[in-house]
């Protein structure tokens, strides 16, 4: 989690050119720390599924939603103090197949 915290709170400038890093940095934090929960092909463990199909019913604004705030009683847990809105809506569509 640590070394999470030190790769989100640096700067991820929006320059074009660094785009591609900071998908690569995103796409590092879901194989590494969703898939240690959700399993690294995703199909789930101790959480729930995160294949496209399974997320297929829920929009990408309801999945950063619960990427940003976690969900109470369970192991997810809240992302708001280290990834921003944007990070989580880039995530919710990758999860979801839109972006690669």
């Amino acid at each position: 989690m640590r070394s999470i915290a030190i790769l989100l709170l640096s700067s991820l400038p929006a320059s074009a050119e660094i785009a591609t890093d900071r998908a690569n940095r995103l796409e590092h934090i879901v194989e590494q720390d969703c898939g240690s929960c959700h399993g690294l092909t995703m199909n789930g463990g101790l959480g729930s599924p995160l294949t496209p199909t399974a997320l297929s019913a829920t929009e990408s604004e309801g999945i950063a939603e619960i990427i940003l705030e976690g969900v109470p009683g369970t192991a997810m847990p809240r992302w708001r103090p280290l990834l921003s809105e944007e990070d989580a809506l880039w995530i919710a569509d990758y999860l979801k197949g839109r972006t690669k």
